[in-house]
């Protein structure tokens, strides 16, 4: 009923800008009239990507709430540089930009922004130094890189203002992944970067630091076709006030922003805590999933910890639930009527990863093939479809997990993604998530193998 209501209070506020009066339909009723809004946005972990589950992304999430808000379907434009969104929008084949744009003074001459959405502060990004940056003239003489048409570029010509030798190479051919990674192997000694970005990325790149974080903050909204015509704006105004009201935006920048994973080594504390008094209940579902799917119950286990700590009631942010931690869509296709019930979570989880692994050509051994069903299971079977592709590009073999491994980090690379299918994927956390599961799975066979006392294995 609260959401009914909700519902009925944002069309009473659209109306006067749906029915506008005029013979020219304006943006909006242009949209509501073709049923769809076309979102412009670009390839990267801020914005749009693909997983697992399909289309995601904190802009794209946002996005699709926007379009839902609308009554319309939503379309997707991807551009190739960051540099090509503003001509994209100009030339009107899209409606509206939503790639962490930040709303600069110079942006304003050339879009209708929407309402703020996220503060976030500028960084200066160096490998990891006993000496100190004071400001940005002491980057002076250094190797620096940014993203052409970024508002980076902006902050450092302000800034060359005052400090003439500053000088500083822009790229459209590379995204902030890919110059992160160009830091990290000491290619660059710096580079510019929003505070919400790095923290998506620390923790796969322990070599860097945040030098220097720029004074004040910079707000990010998305973008519209500029002109007298903002019925688009002030209902991008409308949907915005309601997501902070009903807590829609806090929780898409909770799912994206917050409890990122560290990757941090293994909590064996917390470990055996979780064995002893969730795993002996488990096991009889691990053993019998374990029979049905030809697997290590122990592999089983793994991944059910990994995924949730073993608790039955475990719940996501972005709504997966249970010991495997399965999806509403999975779940449907699994034939899992209750997430919560752990014989039916670990029957879905190995069923589904039982599908992946045999959906891989024949010629992949054991245990490479396991490992890559894995790959498959956090990123999706399209995204490892790609990366084989492109660690045989590397000249490397696709079929060796080992070698497959190595190339994971290139689905975060502009120069790489833009040569595949499915495009940018979280390849350093499907990385992550598979050395997690095998050393999780390692100290489980340890202690099965060794009749540990704290490892219960009767049925």
């Amino acid at each position: 009923m609260k959401l009914a209501l909700q519902k009925l209070l944002a069309w009473l506020l659209l109306l006067p800008l749906i029915y506008s009066g005029d013979d020219q339909p304006n943006l909006l009723e242009q949209v509501q009239q073709r049923g769809s809004i076309t979102l412009l946005s670009r390839n990267g972990a801020s914005s749009y990507y693909e997983d697992a589950s399909g289309p995601t992304g904190p802009e794209f999430e946002l996005a699709k709430a926007f379009a839902e808000f609308l009554g319309v379907e939503m379309q997707v434009k991807l551009a190739d540089a960051f540099g090509q969104l503003e001509g994209m929008l100009q030339q009107g084949q899209g409606d509206m930009i939503a790639a962490n744009l930040s709303r600069t003074k110079t942006r304003e001459q050339y879009f209708n922004f929407g309402p703020d959405y996220l503060e976030t502060s500028i960084l200066v990004i160096t490998r990891r130094s006993k000496k100190q940056l004071k400001n940005l003239a002491d980057l002076a003489g250094r190797k620096i890189m940014v993203v052409a048409g970024s508002s980076y570029v902006e902050v450092l010509e302000q800034a060359q203002l005052d400090h003439p030798a500053l000088e500083w190479e822009t790229r459209e051919d590379v995204g902030i992944e890919s110059l992160l990674l160009a830091l990290s192997d000491k290619a660059i000694d710096a580079t510019l970067i929003d505070s919400s970005i790095f923290d998506l990325h620390r923790s796969f790149y322990p070599r860097l630091e945040a030098a220097l974080s720029l004074p004040g903050t910079v707000p990010h909204a998305w973008a519209f076709p500029p002109g007298p015509d903002t019925s688009l704006v002030e209902a991008a105004n409308v949907f915005m006030l309601q997501a902070r009201k009903n807590g829609l935006l806090a929780n898409i920048m909770r799912q994206f922003y917050d409890g990122i994973a560290s990757h941090e080594p293994i909590d064996m504390a917390n470990f055996l805590q979780r064995l002893r008094e969730r795993l002996p209940t488990l096991i009889g579902a691990f053993q019998q999933a374990g029979e049905i799917y030809d697997m290590d119950w122990r592999l089983l286990a793994a991944i059910g910890y990994q995924e949730s700590n073993w608790d039955a009631e475990a719940k996501s942010i972005t709504g997966v639930r249970g010991i495997m931690m399965l999806t509403e869509q999975t779940a449907r296709q699994l034939g899992v009527t209750n997430r919560l019930d752990p014989y039916q979570s670990i029957d879905g989880g190995g069923r589904y990863l039982a599908r992946l692994r045999d959906r891989l050509p024949e010629r992949i051994p054991e245990p490479d093939r396991t490992w890559m069903a894995l790959a498959g299971y956090n990123l999706g079977l399209g995204h490892l479809r790609d990366v084989r592709k492109l660690t045989q590009a590397q000249g490397l073999n696709p079929d060796s997990w080992a070698d497959v491994r190595q190339s994971l980090s290139l689905l975060t690379q502009e120069k790489y993604f833009s040569q595949t299918r499915h495009g940018y994927a979280r390849g350093n956390e499907a990385r992550a998530f598979v050395d997690s599961i095998q050393r999780y799975y390692e100290i489980l066979t340890w202690m099965d193998t060794r009749d540990h006392p704290l490892l219960v294995t009767q049925l």
